[in-house]
């Protein structure tokens, strides 16, 4: 069995990426929205953590999370979540996907990735580099022409805040970058 190496830091702010299983394109149907909305909810109330960005794509899924000081156990976090969202996917798709027998024999769904891909930020360059690329996200993969035209996006609410331009991200837009540190 692989060893994974994983990095934990107590109250660190980590990056993920989540992606479904075969790259299922299912992640924006509106019944994956609100279980998504409702685990995050019922796994906060017991084990909180802040979304300091998100990005929902059809097949996967970048954030940014900062855990609680003393904490680093973001993997209990994601297989709550994924458990969740998942009763919900097979409660909601009898069409019987194919599982095969590992996922049979540890009871997984047919709705994620077994893994999920995670960085931990080092600094504020690191964490405003990835910021942008979860912003940028949609539009690298031909989902929307702009960053504001997606609506599964913290983008908005960084417009909201002032700290993008609601035209950043737009055509010819995606090698600009924001400077943050003035931002603070």
């Amino acid at each position: 069995m692989p060893n994974y190496r994983r990095t934990d830091i107590c109250g660190g702010t980590y990056f993920f990426t989540v992606n479904t299983w075969h790259r299922q394109p299912v992640l924006t149907d509106h019944n994956i929205r609100e279980a998504m909305r409702e685990a995050i909810r019922q796994t906060r109330q017991s084990l909180p953590f802040v979304i300091d960005a998100w990005v929902l794509l059809p097949d996967h899924l970048h954030c940014i999370w900062t855990l609680p000081e003393g904490d680093d156990n973001y993997s209990a976090r994601w297989a709550i979540i994924k458990r969740y969202v998942s009763k919900c996917y097979t409660a909601n798709n009898s069409d019987g996907c194919r599982l095969n027998k590992s996922r049979t024999r540890r009871r997984e769904s047919g709705l994620w990735q077994r893994r999920f891909w995670e960085h931990l930020i080092r600094d504020r360059e690191d964490f405003n580099r990835h910021l942008d690329y979860i912003h940028w996200n949609p539009v690298k993969h031909g989902y929307a022409a702009t960053v504001r035209e997606w609506p599964y996006s913290s983008f908005h609410r960084y417009v909201k805040q002032a700290v993008y331009p609601l035209e950043w991200g737009g055509a010819g837009k995606e090698n600009e970058s924001l400077l943050f540190g003035e931002c603070e």
